[in-house]
C-alpha cells in the first residue's frame, strides 16, 4: 500500500479486504493512522468477516464484525474512512450506519440495486465485476467460469446471497450456469463490457471495482487501457 501511494499523487486506494480474524482491529487502527498520516485523504480501509471454510473461528460473524467496526472507530479510524465487505442486508444495513458503505464482491447489478436500497442514497456502494474482453462468448465463459467455480462457487457466504437473488441450485452447481456466469462475468468487446459495466451506476453503484480476467501468461494492461477508454476514463 505505501509503495502504491508512493509512487501516485492523487489516487485513493483501499484495502478489500481486512480480514477480522487475522488482525486485530487495534493493530489495524495503528496501521491506518500511520498511512493517513503519510498520505491524507488517500486510504480507505475496506473490512470484513471472510469465509466460513478458512476460519475455525468463525462464530457469530456478524456481532463480531459490528464489534470490530466500533473498535476501529474507538481507535480513530473516521467513519468516512471505513468500508464493509457487505453482501447480506444486516451487514449491508453496518455498513451504511456505522461505516461510509459497501464494497460487495461477486455480485450481478440486481444485487447492486438490493444494496442501494438497503444503504440509501448517502453511503459509498463499490461493487465489484469481472470481465473478459473476447467476442468469442464460450471462450469467455469458459475462462469467466473457471475464475468463478473456483473458490467462489464452494464459499457458502457468495452462494447464500447468490440464491437470497433467485439463483437456483442448478445455476450454481457444475461450475455455474451459463446465465449465472453471464451475470457475474461481463465479456464481450471493450465498448460491451463497458455497457455492461454501466447496469450497476443505473442500478446505483457509485464505483464498480473491475477484475480483468486473461490468461494466466496474458499481459492485462492493454486490456485495461481498453476498457478505459471505452469508459472515458
Amino acid at each position: 500500500m505505501d509503495e502504491l501511494l508512493d509512487a501516485t499523487s492523487t489516487l485513493t486506494l483501499g484495502t478489500s479486504i481486512v480480514n477480522i480474524w487475522k488482525d486485530g482491529p487495534q493493530d489495524v487502527a495503528r496501521a491506518f493512522a500511520r498511512v493517513q498520516d503519510r498520505h491524507p485523504g488517500r486510504f480507505v480501509l475496506g473490512v470484513g468477516a471472510g469465509h466460513r471454510e478458512a476460519t475455525r473461528e468463525y462464530r457469530r460473524p456478524y456481532e463480531t464484525l459490528a464489534a470490530y467496526v466500533d473498535s476501529l472507530r474507538a481507535g480513530g479510524v473516521p467513519q468516512d474512512a471505513l468500508v464493509l465487505a457487505a453482501l447480506g442486508p444486516k451487514v449491508l444495513t453496518l455498513a451504511g450506519g456505522r461505516a461510509a458503505g459497501a464494497i460487495p464482491y461477486l455480485v450481478p447489478p440486481e444485487h447492486t440495486r438490493r444494496a442501494r436500497e438497503i444503504l440509501g442514497p448517502g453511503p459509498l456502494l463499490a461493487p465489484e465485476h469481472k470481465v473478459v474482453l473476447d467476442t468469442d462468448a464460450a471462450r469467455a465463459r469458459a475462462l469467466g467460469r473457471d475464475r468463478v467455480r473456483t473458490p467462489y462457487l464452494g464459499l457458502v457466504n457468495y452462494t447464500s446471497n447468490l440464491r437470497r437473488l433467485g439463483w437456483a441450485e442448478q445455476d450454481l452447481s457444475d461450475g455455474g450456469s451459463d446465465a449465472l456466469i453471464d451475470a457475474l462475468v461481463a465479456h464481450g468487446s471493450a465498448d460491451q463490457v463497458a455497457a455492461q459495466l454501466g447496469r450497476h451506476l443505473d442500478a446505483g453503484a457509485d464505483h464498480v471495482a473491475i477484475q480483468l480476467l486473461t490468461a494466466p501468461d496474458a499481459d492485462p494492461l492493454p486490456g485495461y487501457q481498453d476498457l478505459a477508454r471505452a469508459l472515458k476514463l
